[in-house]
């Protein structure tokens, strides 16, 4: 079997130094906004670039705290790619705001930049490009687009840990970012997880404040918050995994080369990432899918969807966006399939599956 990620291999050499902490943690009976999660919050924020991190529960919180902390009227437009996960859509709307739709470029995993510009109105409050796969948008051409605009920057980094643009890592480059933490992605907790960077003190104070219950000081609630900190347990893990984030990152990139170079076939066509992706995804589009995914499965090689529907063909979303079509982002969630990009592949196993690929 060739596993599309296996965490278990992946940490075993830190482990016993994860065991000890979560020991010494236990023994201390500090689970809540212990040592651990400050000393993340510092560490995390410093590797991205940003003055600020604040730890919540999970990816999604972390959009969704970052939008409350604008205190934006109800119902202002927030810009997002129709290719991505839910979550980004659901924490727009449960922040009380409208999501838009915009088309993701062609042949690529991330927004269309130049469509941005064509949805921007006087109802435009928000814009958050996803770093999608991994892959990461260019956040500096945002920026001069909506020059002396009241516009905020939010973008959500859940598959982009590490990556960067012009020598700056995302985390660093919109008004607010957000990463989830989520057990899978390039830098994983053992369970949910977040982290919101900014260099703004303003928002950090306002974040910091909201993610607890809207209180700094234990029973003093200046606003009606959310309950979604970063536990004590994850973030000394989270602190064991950081030091290893460059080196795997290295390795998916090297992976993700040899298949660029490597898979030949008129019947996959592969996606154009940015030049310092992080390939949180290594995702082909295949019109045959399901040939494939019959063959993948005889050969024992695991693989994933990401994702199976873009925003607007989601079934709870379906009549916000009723006949809006979105030509690339649909073809990405109909022909889109991801193949194994865990930094620990032998290259035997890479071998296997690109003989597989190009063959089938």
């Amino acid at each position: 079997m060739i596993k599309f990620l296996d965490i278990y291999k992946q940490d075993l050499k830190i482990l016993n130094l994860i065991y000890s902490d979560i020991k010494k943690i236990i023994k201390k009976n500090n689970f809540i906004l212990g040592n651990e999660v400050l000393d993340f919050e510092k560490k995390f924020s410093s590797y991205c670039g940003a003055k600020y991190g604040i730890g919540c529960a999970n990816g999604t919180d972390a959009l969704l705290i970052a939008l409350k902390s604008l205190k934006l009227k109800k119902g202002s437009e927030v810009l997002i790619p129709a290719m991505t996960y839910c979550s980004t859509a659901f924490a727009v709307i449960n922040a009380g705001l409208k999501p838009v739709l915009i088309d993701t470029d062609y042949l690529s995993p991330t927004i269309n930049i130049d469509n941005i510009k064509k949805k921007i109105n006087h109802n435009t409050k928000v814009i958050i490009p996803v770093h999608l796969y991994g892959s990461v948008v260019n956040i500096s051409s945002i920026r001069k687009m909506i020059k002396n605009r009241n516009i905020y920057i939010i973008d959500d980094c859940a598959q982009a840990h590490g990556g960067e643009i012009g020598n700056k890592k995302v985390g660093s480059l919109a008004d607010i970012s957000c990463f989830s933490l989520y057990p899978g992605k390039n830098l994983g907790a053992y369970g949910d997880a977040g982290i919101i960077t900014t260099n703004k003190k303003s928002f950090y104070e306002k974040i910091r404040n909201y993610r607890n219950l809207g209180s700094i000081e234990k029973f003093k609630h200046t606003q009606v918050g959310l309950n979604s900190r970063l536990d004590t347990l994850q973030a000394a893990i989270l602190l064991r995994k950081l030091k290893f984030l460059d080196a795997n990152n290295k390795k998916r990139i090297k992976i993700a080369k040899y298949y660029d170079d490597n898979i030949i076939n008129r019947k996959i066509t592969k996606l154009r990432y940015s030049k310092s992706a992080v390939y949180h995804q290594y995702v082909i589009l295949v019109k045959s899918r399901k040939k494939l995914e019959k063959i993948l499965n005889k050969e024992n090689i695991q693989y994933g969807f990401h994702y199976p529907k873009s925003i607007n063909q989601i079934e709870v979303l379906k009549n916000r966006f009723k006949k809006q079509k979105f030509r690339n982002s649909e073809k990405l969630a109909r022909n889109g399939i991801s193949m194994p990009i865990d930094p620990n592949l032998k290259l035997i196993e890479i071998k296997k599956i690109v003989k597989i690929l190009n063959s089938f």
